[in-house]
């Protein structure tokens, strides 16, 4: 079995120090970083790091024995020739780089989330990495995750029947926390394309200015798939997904830590309620794990990525697509996204 070089950019949380903050948290499976994923498959070595800051360079090196440190990550790419580049930056970086690391050969990025701050920057990353025949993966990892896995698996076996609409449950933010929501909602419901979205930003009264916002602010939305599925998240709860059908619903709770399977149960001539059914117990892997060798087995069969370019772009237009509506008092806005350069800064 061939051995992968990975090189990580930006030293910091998602690349090394992670697993410290989940330790005994049931809904993630260490291990979590990225230096530590690559210490527990027999796929992937971990070669070389590069980061701006001489500290966690150090520190890096300290924890994971790595000694390949750079301050230049792409005479890092040039020096170490890895097969997959791991960018874990703040999200301003993320699309320049990935388009540097594209054209300089390498065949596999894992990249953190959102792609991009505006859908000028995601349409470069898009582009570079379909002419380059590039693989992506990016760090939104619910689908990657066995129990949001086994909840797909049922959902495509008919369990629940045709389906209808999802729901997420939490606060949070645009691009840094809903494209966790809007993803997860598009794996669960097939990865249909939306073409109608609708959202407002928090503070309601949240003014856009110059087509840019320097923060990234909570908000709320409305999605229409092309296939007439909808969804929405509600600004309160856990993390929580529902996923409705014709005939059940699968429903988590508590960040993906309980699962429930409903059916529809005929109890009398006129009553046919949703009634739980055993819930299978999936082996319970490490996403970030799968995610990286999900780029492996995409490079070695041709094959693509659970977490394409394209779905991550597509993610990521929905999200600008809520921003848009915000800017225009709430209305629906058609994607494509006609504005392009729209911008949310994001950690």
């Amino acid at each position: 079995m061939k051995k992968y070089r990975l090189a990580i950019v930006g030293l910091g949380r998602m690349a090394s120090t992670i697993d410290q903050e989940v330790i005994n948290y049931p809904p993630v499976k260490l291990p979590y970083s990225v230096a530590a994923s690559c210490q527990e498959t027999d796929r992937i070595e971990l070669v070389a790091g590069a980061d701006i800051l001489l500290e966690k360079r150090s520190a890096f090196s300290n924890k994971w024995g790595i000694h390949a440190l750079y301050q230049d990550y792409l005479e890092m790419i040039v020096q170490e020739e890895p097969d997959i580049v791991a960018i874990c930056t703040k999200g301003e970086l993320h699309a320049e780089m990935a388009v540097q690391v594209v054209e300089s050969g390498v065949k596999m990025i894992y990249l953190e989330k959102a792609i991009a701050c505006s859908m000028d920057e995601a349409d470069k990353v898009l582009e570079a990495c379909r002419e380059n025949g590039v693989f992506l993966n990016t760090g939104v990892l619910r689908r990657f995750d066995s129990r949001y896995q086994q909840a797909k698996k049922w959902i495509d076996q008919g369990e629940i029947g045709d389906l209808q609409y999802g729901v997420h449950y939490a606060a949070t933010s645009l691009l840094h926390g809903h494209i966790h929501s809007v993803d997860t909602l598009m794996y669960l419901m097939g990865d249909s394309w939306a073409t109608r979205v609708r959202g407002d930003l928090r503070p309601h009264g949240l003014l856009i200015e110059d087509n840019r916002l320097d923060s990234d602010p909570s908000s709320t939305y409305q999605i229409v798939f092309e296939n007439g599925l909808e969804a929405t998240t509600i600004p309160v709860g856990n993390w929580d997904f529902e996923i409705f059908g014709t005939e059940g619903a699968i429903k988590s709770s508590n960040n993906g830590m309980n699962w429930q399977l409903q059916q529809k149960t005929q109890v009398t001539d006129r009553y046919t309620p949703f009634l739980d059914v055993e819930y299978p117990d999936p082996v319970h892997h490490s996403a970030t794990i799968f995610c990286l060798e999900d780029l492996i087995d995409a490079l070695e069969t041709g094959c693509q990525t659970l977490g394409d370019i394209g779905i991550a772009h597509h993610a990521t237009e929905i999200c600008l697509a809520v921003a848009e509506s915000h800017r225009q008092d709430g209305s629906w806005i058609d994607l494509p996204l006609k504005n392009r350069s729209l911008y949310i800064y994001h950690v």
